[in-house]
């Protein structure tokens, strides 16, 4: 079995789907990197974890009898009945569709027919979606590929609801098991980012919120590291780490520290989708509401989400929003993000036997918590 990588977002998701191949003797595990403009960190990515590589040169001549990607990039060059789920909360993005009848017209970024065909044929075997409602996207943007998709849900949500006990763990590994609220600000990556728009709200945050009540965490979209370097992201933040901010490297599990969090600040990622599911205030820093799927966990969330201010204390408008908040707020987000809850392992993992055509093995594939974050040096 072949797990390509594009990036390292898309390492970590498809790598939930290959541990559930864990334990079976048959079946030999094998990794690529494939070309990607934000392929920086693959590699040490693919080496942390002690994978077998071959060049993607040799990938693509070679035959395998599965492959399994989180982006779909060059992958029509692939020798493999090829499965390929979504890296994010869903397919949520909309990007400008730029060839055929419909040029300029919006659609679900890899769920349009530019990215799905090749040549007239279909690329994926399978097509991996989160909740249902994603067939009617699909349905509209390449018609021909619904016959291809399996609706297993999503194991980012299954990991956080697992995750949820451990959420006093999780707190003193952030170093805030003294009785400090955590407050994360989390940013995917662009211009149109909380971090593109808003990177004064974490100097401004440190300056309004008492250290003794409040630990600020930064959590950032591996994209922004791997795009514009380590060091220069470090740099940007160096006067707010000098003042005690929080900063969570690329490779950390970025889901215990959602499932840490008193308060998440965020934008239109997955990231901040994805918190609503632990039960805690959200508030928008930055949000593109054009850029979204309508109808997407991300939309639904920026119809709730209160924003935060240009101006004003911050610690009062935190405070007004825990005040204010209530779980059921979040409800329609949590019920759009996967149609299947907790049931992503068992199905996905009938989806690749049935695709390797070998008989599955007589256990129960479990959920487990995430991994302990931690922070940067």
């Amino acid at each position: 079995m072949l797990i390509i990588v594009h990036t390292v977002t898309s390492g970590q998701r498809v790598l939930e789907a290959a541990r559930l191949v864990e334990n079976d003797m048959r079946i030999q595990v094998v990794f690529t990197q494939a070309p990607d403009v934000f392929g920086d960190g693959v590699g040490e990515f693919l080496a942390s974890i002690g994978a077998v590589q071959v060049p993607w040169e040799q990938a693509k001549q070679t035959r395998f009898d599965l492959a399994l990607a989180a982006s779909l990039r060059g992958l029509n060059d692939i020798h493999a009945p090829l499965i390929v789920m979504p890296h994010g909360a869903g397919y949520n993005k909309l990007v400008i569709r730029r060839e055929g009848r419909a040029a300029g017209g919006r659609v679900a970024y890899d769920l349009d027919s530019q990215r799905l065909v090749y040549d007239g044929a279909l690329v994926p075997s399978s097509i991996v979606l989160a909740h249902e409602e994603d067939l009617g996207h699909l349905g509209k943007s390449c018609p021909e590929a619904v016959t291809a998709a399996v609706v297993c849900g999503d194991p980012c949500y299954d990991t956080l609801v697992a995750s949820l006990e451990c959420r006093p763990s999780y707190q003193v590994a952030l170093g805030a098991g003294d009785g400090r609220k955590i407050v994360v600000v989390t940013s995917t990556w662009g211009p149109k980012s909380l971090l593109g728009r808003r990177a004064d709200l974490w100097s401004r945050l440190l300056g309004e919120l008492p250290k003794d009540e409040f630990q600020v965490v930064a959590l950032l979209h591996p994209n922004v590291w791997y795009g514009h370097g380590t060091w220069q992201v470090r740099a940007w933040l160096a006067d707010c780490l000098r003042r005690g901010l929080s900063l969570i490297p690329p490779e950390a599990d970025w889901r215990a520290v959602l499932a840490a969090a008193d308060w998440v600040i965020g934008d239109h990622g997955s990231a901040t989708a994805y918190a609503a599911v632990t039960g805690v205030p959200i508030l928008l820093g930055s949000f593109p509401a054009g850029d979204c799927q309508p109808g997407s966990a991300q939309s639904l969330l920026g119809a709730v989400a209160p924003r935060i201010p240009q101006r004003g204390s911050l610690r009062r408008h935190l405070l007004n929003a825990a005040q204010d908040f209530t779980p059921e707020q979040h409800r329609a987000v949590i019920n759009r993000l996967s149609s299947e809850p907790g049931r992503f392992n068992r199905n996905m993992r009938q989806l690749i036997y049935r695709r390797l055509r070998m008989r599955q093995p007589a256990t129960l594939p479990v959920t487990l918590p995430a991994i302990p974050p931690y922070l940067v040096t």
